[in-house]
């Protein structure tokens, strides 16, 4: 299979480009400027092609895409830039303009990044949470614009959708990308926007690559959180929640044991039989 990666030259991007050609794929990495690092030994591989392209562009997006039988969508803003319009726009932008160029162009299977900031987390002022564990029926009430680009994306997934049915799209919600749980400054206030949530970085990269490979499970437009099932620190969960947390409740049946994380993973393990794994130790570029 042909796998287009776009943003293939950020961190994520090269592990997903890495990953889909160790599993046999072919790959066409997109990105806006040349790769500028070179400890990328597929750089010369013949199973592995190079475009560069503006995608807020949709021209050039219909060009870089034509021939590829998936898409893997990375391009965006990580963060909230300027907090005003900058990742909001470009984020919304570009992926309405792959979703549109795939549909235009029969490329039937699509895995974007979405993010667990779908929800109030790290870039919100105050969270709103309705319930623990959080899993893919929560309301998403985002307060900035990296959210709330995040929530449009998946929205547009949703419409394109609706006219073209043949198309899968897994909008896939990832946490901090990390190369693994150990964190300096792991201190339980520190990350308690995110729920002391990461998500390991190649285990990532896996889901991204088992959502546009063969799978009869799904079809349509499904959302996905892919973040590790643990939290980035050493306090008990029960006692993380009574701290900082004390007015969120716990759905029925639930409850937390040791470190466990406060995100239910259990529809990508399901529907994309993803596992967050942390035994990636030896995977380098």
């Amino acid at each position: 299979m042909i796998i287009a990666v776009t943003g293939s030259n950020g961190s994520i991007g090269r592990r997903v480009v890495k990953l889909a050609l160790e599993r046999g794929h072919h790959v066409v990495g997109i990105d806006l400027t040349e790769p500028q690092y070179q400890d990328g030994t597929w750089l010369n591989r013949p199973e592995y092609t190079f475009k560069q392209g503006d995608l807020t562009d949709f021209g050039t997006t219909l060009n870089v895409l034509a021939g590829s039988d998936a898409v893997i969508a990375l391009a965006a803003y990580p963060t909230p830039g300027d907090y005003r319009v900058q990742s909001h726009n470009n984020n919304v932008v570009v992926s309405w303009n792959i979703l549109r160029a795939c549909a235009d162009l029969s490329i039937n299977r699509i895995a974007q990044a979405s993010s667990i900031n779908v929800i109030t987390m790290w870039w919100s002022q105050s969270p709103r949470l309705h319930y623990f564990p959080i899993d893919e029926e929560h309301p998403c009430e985002p307060d900035g614009p990296y959210g709330l680009s995040k929530v449009i994306m998946e929205l547009q997934a949703d419409t394109i959708i609706r006219r073209y049915q043949s198309m899968k799209i897994a909008s896939l919600r990832p946490s901090w990308s990390l190369p693994g749980r150990a964190v300096p400054g792991g201190h339980s206030t520190n990350r308690a926007k995110d729920l002391w949530s990461y998500t390991q970085e190649d285990s990532g990269a896996e889901a991204f690559i088992l959502a546009v490979e063969d799978n009869d499970k799904w079809a349509g437009h499904e959302r996905f959180f892919i973040v590790a099932p643990h939290t980035l620190v050493n306090g008990e969960t029960q006692a993380l929640i009574k701290e900082h947390f004390p007015n969120v409740p716990v759905k029925d049946g639930k409850e937390f044991v040791g470190t466990q994380g406060l995100f239910d993973c259990s529809k990508a393990a399901r529907l994309l039989g993803w596992h967050h794994k942390n035994d990636w130790s030896n995977v380098s570029l």
